[in-house]
């Protein structure tokens, strides 16, 4: 068995996983980073691309996902990957739903938020995507943007590995950690810093940790369509009425508490599987439909048609395009904790487990990996989230 030494080793290659491999390699340091797969195929891929600071609460969360987001476009532009920097809409069809957006844009500059309301018409005029009968307006935001997580994931390890020299070894399983000493595959390794970011994984390295931790599993149906007629954009990335009451960033809004009592009164079956609804586009044109949370440790493999049908119903309420065929269907699953919206341990000096729970990795991951960075003193500063 070969010994080899890297300054920083990091556990999964998923989003969590580069954006830590990032920021290291670019502050001077060696990263070896080891993924047990072929290559990424967890939640970092089965997501809808989204970077969603509107979605997070105020305080410190918004501002980890307002820095996640310039660390994101950062490496967007230097790895020359594409997204779409369109902003997203939050439409309306309901006068308590009005209510609550009204709500939330009157406070949010006092939050941190930058946003405002439509009305019909300039809805309409911001996005050909959103069905116009019944519409009364939308909360309009310039701060979210999609990236293609397929592409994403698929492209960042080669331009890492080029540009900063970080070392990749997929399919190759982290079988133990004795800090500083890590076995992996045939290898032995030394690092100053071991990064764990294993995703929904609670049961291979650390699993006493995990157990205590209060960590979950949340599993999400999602649907995709072909890709749609050259030259159609989505434009803003959409969400709708469900969506109000499913992000914590609304949690402010008092109104929002009659309008949880109306869709629980009405469509008892949306809150029953965590139903609300999203669309984002992909790189080649697709749209990305979904989704709902279906939470436990134990996660059914088998995907519910009802769900299908219900995200697909709802979602043909607020959305217009060539093509609603659907092309792909699949389950991700991923870390949620009841209270937290991330989770960091330090099972023994010199590891350092980093979970992102809550389906928010996309978003917060370069903000939790920058966090990381500064703790572990690899970059200089104080720590900004607390």
């Amino acid at each position: 068995m070969s010994h080899r030494t890297a300054d920083v080793a990091i556990v999964g290659a998923g989003i969590l996983g580069l954006a830590h491999a990032y920021l290291a390699a670019r502050a001077g340091k060696s990263v070896v980073v080891f993924e047990r797969h072929p290559r990424a195929m967890g939640a970092s891929v089965r997501n809808f691309g989204m970077i969603w600071p509107i979605g997070q609460p105020h305080g410190a969360m918004h501002q980890m996902a307002l820095r996640s987001r310039t660390l994101w476009l950062e490496l967007l532009k230097i790895a020359r990957l594409p997204y779409r920097p369109h902003g997203s809409l939050h439409v309306v069809y309901r006068p308590d739903e009005v209510e609550v957006v009204k709500e939330f844009v009157e406070r949010a500059p006092n939050l941190g938020f930058e946003c405002n309301w439509l009305n019909r018409e300039a809805t309409l005029a911001r996005s050909h995507a959103v069905q116009p009968e019944g519409l009364l307006g939308s909360l309009w935001s310039s701060t979210e943007f999609t990236v293609d997580p397929r592409q994403v994931l698929a492209t960042l390890p080669e331009f890492l590995q080029e540009l900063y020299g970080v070392r990749f070894y997929f399919g190759t399983p982290v079988r133990a950690i004795t800090a500083p000493y890590i076995e992996a595959g045939s290898n032995r390794w030394s690092a100053e810093n071991i990064i764990v970011c294993s995703g929904d994984d609670f049961e291979t390295l650390y699993p006493g940790h995990f157990a205590a931790s209060g960590l979950t599993r949340c599993k999400l149906q999602m649907l995709r369509t072909p890709s749609q007629p050259s030259g159609w954009e989505l434009g803003p990335s959409l969400a709708a009425g469900l969506t109000l009451r499913f992000y914590p960033s609304f949690n402010v809004c008092n109104s929002l508490d009659a309008l949880r009592k109306r869709i629980s009164e009405e469509t008892p079956e949306y809150d029953q599987w965590g139903i609300h609804a999203l669309v984002s586009q992909t790189a080649d044109g697709a749209l990305t439909l979904g989704d709902s949370h279906e939470n436990g440790l134990v996660i059914d493999i088998f995907n519910k048609e009802e769900i299908d049908r219900l995200i697909l119903r709802y979602t043909h309420q607020f959305l217009r395009a060539p093509n609603l065929s659907i092309a792909e269907r699949w389950f991700g699953v991923y870390a949620k904790h009841p209270d937290k919206s991330t989770v960091v341990m330090h099972p023994q000096q010199g590891v350092r487990i980093v979970v992102s729970p809550g389906g928010s990795g996309m978003t917060l991951s370069f903000g939790m990996a920058e966090q990381s960075m500064v703790e572990l003193g690899i970059l200089a500063g104080e720590v900004a989230y607390v």
